[in-house]
C-alpha cells in the first residue's frame, strides 16, 4: 500500500504530464489538432492503420478476402504513427472522429463509405464480399456474439492489464491483480469454448477468429507485455492450439506483417502495403 493516498478533487482536471508512456497522445477532448490530408492510393480500399492487434484484424481480413479471390478487396495500407499524433490530423478525423486506428475508406461506393472501429470493419467487409460470416441466423448470432465479446473484453487486456503491468509510471498491486484476474477469466472462457470447437464458432473460420486472435492469440504465443509466465498462458492449452493454427494461415501471416516496423532480424514486416507483391 502506498504511503500517500490519492484523494480525488471535486472536479477532475487534466494533467498532461500524468499519463505514463502514452501521455503525449492521450487527452480528454476529441477532434483534430492540425490540418493534414490523408494520402490516397490506387486501390478500392484505403486503410489508415498501425500494426497493433486492432490494425492486424483488418489487414488479415483483407488478405483472407484476396486469398478467396475477391479482387475488390485490394487495398492500400498507409501507416498512421500514433506516437507522432497522426491520428489527430484533420483528414484522419474526417474518417474516424474517435481518432483511433484503424480507419477505412471504401472508394468503390458512391459516395465513398467511411468505416471506423475494427469490429465494424470486419462486419462491413464480410457482408460486402459475402465471406467469413455465417448467413444462417443462429450461426450468425453466435459469430456476432463472439465478435462483440472481443470488442468488449480486449480493453481489459490492453487498456487494463497491459497498461498497469507494462506501461504505467509505477506498478501498483491492486490494478494489476484486478486486471490479471479478469484476463485469466477471459482466457478460461476461450479455453473452455475451444475445448469442443476447432475455431471460435465451430468448424468454420470466421471474423470471430480474425478479431480474437490478434489479441488473445498473440498473448499466448508471443509474450506480449512480457507477461506469459505471470499469467501462465501455456496452461490454456486449447487457446494455444487454436492460436497456433490461426497464426499459421498464409493470409494471417501476410496481414500480420503490415503497418509495422520489423522487431527482430528475421521479421519481414512492412511499414505500408500498396500491392500484393509488397508481401511476396
Amino acid at each position: 500500500m502506498s504511503d500517500s493516498q490519492y484523494i480525488p478533487p471535486k472536479v477532475w482536471k487534466w494533467d498532461s504530464k500524468n499519463g505514463g508512456k502514452f501521455a503525449n497522445i492521450n487527452r480528454p477532448i476529441s477532434g483534430s489538432t492540425h490540418e493534414k490530408e490523408l494520402p490516397v492510393g490506387k486501390h478500392p480500399i484505403q486503410l489508415y492503420s498501425l500494426g497493433t492487434p486492432n490494425g492486424i484484424k483488418v489487414t488479415v481480413m483483407l488478405e483472407e478476402l484476396l486469398a478467396l479471390g475477391h479482387e475488390g478487396a485490394e487495398y492500400d495500407a498507409f501507416l498512421i504513427n500514433i506516437g507522432k499524433g497522426d491520428q489527430f490530423g484533420s483528414g484522419f478525423v474526417e474518417i474516424n472522429p474517435n481518432s483511433k486506428i484503424p480507419a477505412l475508406l471504401d472508394r468503390s461506393t458512391d459516395p465513398h463509405t467511411r468505416v471506423f472501429e475494427s469490429g465494424a470493419m470486419l462486419v462491413y467487409l464480410a457482408e460486402k464480399f459475402g465471406e467469413l460470416l455465417p448467413t444462417d441466423p443462429s450461426k450468425k448470432a453466435e459469430c456476432m456474439s463472439w465478435l462483440f465479446w472481443q470488442m468488449g473484453s480486449a480493453p481489459y487486456l490492453g487498456g487494463g492489464f497491459g497498461h498497469f503491468y507494462a506501461y504505467a509510471p509505477e506498478k501498483f498491486q491492486y490494478p494489476i491483480d484486478r486486471f490479471a484476474m479478469e484476463v485469466k477469466r477471459q482466457l478460461d472462457v476461450l479455453d473452455k469454448n475451444l475445448a469442443e470447437r476447432k475455431f471460435i464458432c465451430g468448424d468454420d473460420y470466421t471474423i470471430a477468429d480474425i478479431a480474437i486472435s490478434p489479441w488473445y492469440g498473440t498473448l499466448v504465443l508471443r509474450n506480449i507485455y512480457d507477461a506469459a509466465e505471470f499469467l501462465d498462458v501455456a496452461s490454456y492449452e486449447n487457446v494455444v492450439r487454436w492460436a497456433s493454427e490461426v497464426s499459421d494461415r498464409v493470409a494471417y501471416k501476410r496481414g500480420a506483417r503490415v503497418n509495422r516496423s520489423p522487431d527482430q532480424l528475421k521479421d519481414n514486416a512492412i511499414l505500408e502495403r500498396h500491392d500484393a507483391s509488397d508481401l511476396d
